[in-house]
């Protein structure tokens, strides 16, 4: 996201950035909180939580090297709005919520792109509903193996079956069921929480058309 704007604009952003690690199941924002941070990801990705009383959680966003966590506060909002938990280890930029609304002040073309990603990211998250509502666990577990692999940047990343389950909102044995199928397609392995693409084209065609659909909402918005 950083990498698009002007040089100018970029440079300026960057002076402001430091270098964070993303620690596994690291804790970024919780609801209701007043925000510090916002996170640009380089290597490594953030899933975003919506919480309802009294039932577990269920992912309804990821944030990677394609955009940002902290959007809200472009709009002059600095209360966090759903719970961010690091997914895939790596690195992040992270700025001062006050020195990025300073530099939203000063640059019509940060404006721009977040307006574009704010709008981008509202067409997967309202996907993701859908999804959730009317695909089947396997197409949608697949989706997410592709999800995660593009923002690892590798064929291999680290994942449990509970916290499989807690992103998909499912109980475990539906997540071991449906790993085990992808397994036996020959698609991924999966070995004490590491899990390994062995065939994306194949693991791309057993995953649901919201895959596809998110990535053509990125390419189009933020392209």
């Amino acid at each position: 996201m950083i990498a698009r704007l002007p040089v100018r604009d970029r440079k300026s952003l960057l002076s402001l950035c430091e270098p964070v690690e993303l620690a596994l199941s690291d804790v970024l924002s919780e609801p209701g909180q007043r925000a510090r941070y916002v996170y640009f990801p380089n290597t490594g990705f953030v899933s975003l939580i919506a919480e309802i009383a009294k039932h577990p959680g269920l992912e309804v966003g990821m944030i990677g090297r394609e955009g940002m966590l902290g959007a809200h506060v472009s709009l002059g909002i600095d209360i966090e709005p759903i719970r961010a938990i690091v997914q895939g280890v790596g690195v992040a930029w992270r700025v001062r919520a006050a020195d990025f609304r300073n530099q939203l002040a000063g640059s019509d073309a940060l404006r721009r792109a977040m307006n574009r990603y704010l709008y981008a990211m509202f067409l997967v998250m309202a996907n993701a509903a859908g999804c959730v509502r009317f695909h089947q666990l396997g197409p949608r577990l697949a989706r997410w193996f592709l999800m995660s692999q593009d923002r690892a940047r590798a064929d291999h990343f680290q994942v449990t079956h509970e916290f499989l389950a807690y992103m998909l909102g499912v109980r475990r044995v539906g997540v071991t069921d449906a790993a085990g199928e992808l397994q036996r397609r020959g698609l991924v392995t999966y070995h004490r929480g590491r899990v390994k693409v062995l065939d994306r084209v194949g693991l791309e065609a057993a995953a649901c058309s919201c895959y596809a659909t998110d990535g053509q909402a990125f390419a189009r918005w933020m392209g």
